[in-house]
C-alpha cells in the first residue's frame, strides 16, 4: 500500500460512521469500520460487504467495536459507560470484542480498535488488574484470529496509556492516534503525545477539534471542527508522523452522522487537504 493512503470511517449498519458510498463517490481508498450489529456479524453480512469493498476498490484496515449502552454524552457520562473500564458490563463486551474479532477475521483483516475507558488511575487498584486480565484474555483470543489491537488516544494521557500497554505485556497492542481526542477530553497536548507514543502508533485518525475553556480541569468538552479549522495543526500533526515513522493510511472521521450532506463535504474538504500537505511533506 502506497504511504499515506486517505482512509475515512465508515459503517455497516452502526455507528457514526459515512457509509460507504460515500468514500466511493470521494475515491477514497481505504476505510476503517465500525462493526456491525451483533446480528449482521455473519459470513453473508461479511461477503456482501466485502463485494461492495471490491467494486468500489477500497481496503479495510480496522473494524472499531462498540457497545449498547455506551454514551458520549458528557465526559463523566463517558467514563461510567465507554469501553472494557466499567465492571459491570466488562465480561459481557469483552465476549463480545471475541465476536468482533471474529467476524473481522471474515473480512480479511487483521486490526481491530476500540475506545477501552477510562483506564483507572490506581495501577494497584482491583479494577486496573481485572481490566488487565481481561485485556489479556482478549488479546490472547485475537492473537489466535493472526490480529492485533489498535486503542483509541483521548481517554488517558500519554504517559498512562502508555503504563497501561506496558503493564498488559501483549505484543498485538497497539494505538489507533487520534490527535482531536486529546483536546476534546482534555488529556494533553496531541502533538506532545504523539512524540510519546509514535512507537506503537499502527494507524491514526484525521479529526480536528478546539480546546475547552478550562482543559483537563473541567468534565466540559472541547468542540469538534472540521479538519484544519482546530487546534491540532494538520501541517504540524502529518510532520510529525513522518518523524516517527507512521507512513499508514490517513484516516479521516467527521463524527456528525446527524448532518449527512455537510459530514460528506467535509470528508471531500479534509482528503484534499490531506492530500495537499501530503504532496507537500512526503
Amino acid at each position: 500500500m502506497p504511504p499515506w493512503q486517505i482512509g475515512v470511517f465508515a459503517s455497516v449498519d452502526a455507528g457514526l460512521g459515512v457509509h460507504l458510498d460515500v468514500a466511493k463517490d470521494l475515491g477514497i481508498p481505504t476505510v476503517q469500520v465500525h462493526s456491525p450489529h451483533a446480528g449482521t456479524r455473519t459470513k453473508a453480512a461479511a461477503d456482501q460487504f466485502l463485494g461492495q469493498c471490491r467494486s468500489a476498490g477500497i481496503t479495510v484496515t480496522c473494524v472499531f467495536g462498540g457497545f449498547e449502552g455506551e454514551s458520549y454524552a458528557d465526559i463523566a457520562t463517558t467514563a461510567r459507560t465507554v469501553g472494557l473500564v466499567p465492571e459491570s458490563t466488562r465480561s459481557v463486551r469483552a465476549a463480545e470484542m471475541k465476536e468482533i474479532s471474529d467476524f473481522t477475521r471474515l473480512l480479511g483483516c487483521d486490526t481491530v480498535g476500540m475506545h477501552i475507558g477510562f483506564v483507572p488511575p490506581d495501577r494497584a487498584s482491583a479494577s486496573y488488574k481485572g481490566l488487565l486480565e481481561v485485556t489479556r484474555d482478549l488479546l490472547d483470543h485475537i492473537g489466535k484470529n493472526g490480529q492485533k489491537m489498535h486503542l483509541e488516544t483521548g481517554q488517558e494521557t500519554a504517559d498512562h496509556l502508555l503504563e497501561f500497554i506496558h503493564d498488559v505485556d501483549r505484543t498485538n497492542l497497539f494505538i489507533n492516534f487520534d490527535p482531536a481526542n486529546m483536546i476534546l477530553y482534555g488529556t494533553g497536548n496531541p502533538i506532545d503525545a504523539l512524540k510519546k507514543v509514535g512507537h506503537l502508533v499502527r494507524s491514526v485518525h484525521c479529526k480536528d477539534a478546539k480546546w475547552a475553556p478550562e482543559p483537563g480541569r473541567s468534565q466540559v468538552w472541547g468542540s469538534e471542527v472540521a479538519l484544519g479549522e482546530g487546534d491540532v495543526g494538520m501541517d504540524l500533526y502529518l510532520r510529525t508522523l513522518k518523524s516517527v515513522g507512521y507512513l499508514g493510511p490517513l484516516t479521516i472521521e467527521r463524527e456528525i452522522a446527524h448532518d449527512r450532506d455537510q459530514q460528506r463535504k467535509d470528508i471531500g474538504t479534509a482528503a484534499a487537504l490531506l492530500q495537499r500537505l501530503r504532496a507537500e511533506i512526503l
